[in-house]
């Protein structure tokens, strides 16, 4: 009886696949790291700008490891690194590579952020900064997010003409229809009333 035997090796094979996804799954879940929605950010030179940094953990975490590194078309660097002790302490700066940047962040009331601020931005901080996070507590499972920065003379003025424009001829279009259903409301009760009369 070939065809029993089959049958019964199909469910083994979904209970095996299903038995690794489900171990596979706290891994892919547990660290996650973010900076923002907008992945380009533009600053003045001249002016300071905060890069945005936040993790979360569904196991909590102890003796966190993060830094930020700055990557350009010639140059790679770490420019900060420090640990978190744990949920009820703040991140501790281990080295920075400039005086111009600080640490922001903190992890009090679960927020667990370790923004940088860079102060006094010149043309050559344009590039793409990368927060990394090494969790010990998640068998030193490491994430990154990373955000580019450009530095500019000044930031351009956005044209919102256009868009000036349809919202006028939509409130416009909405307006005109609110008077006709008055209108006809207005209508209605007039030959109401007249017919009342009669």
């Amino acid at each position: 009886m070939p065809g029993a035997r089959d049958r019964g090796a199909a469910p083994a094979r979904w209970l095996g696949t299903g038995l690794l996804g489900l171990f596979l799954l706290p891994m892919s879940l547990s660290l996650e790291v973010s900076v923002g929605k907008a992945t380009t950010i533009y600053a003045v030179n001249g002016t300071e700008i905060l890069l945005p940094c936040t993790f979360s953990s569904c196991f909590g975490f102890q003796d966190l490891y993060f830094w930020w590194s700055y990557n350009s078309s010639d140059t790679f660097r770490i420019i900060i690194d420090g640990t978190v002790k744990n949920e009820k302490s703040d991140p501790k700066v281990k080295s920075k590579d400039d005086d111009r940047i600080t640490l922001e962040g903190s992890t009090k009331e679960k927020m667990n952020n370790i923004s940088i601020l860079l102060r006094n931005l010149e043309f050559s901080d344009t590039g793409k900064y990368t927060c990394h996070v090494r969790n010990p507590k998640e068998n030193n499972i490491h994430h990154q997010a990373t955000i580019t920065l450009q530095v500019v003379d000044k930031l351009e003025e956005v044209d919102n003409t256009v868009t000036l424009i349809i919202l006028g001829v939509v409130g416009g279009v909405i307006g005109l229809l609110i008077c006709i259903l008055l209108l006809k409301k207005f209508i209605a009760f007039v030959i109401k009333k007249t017919q009342e009369k009669k």
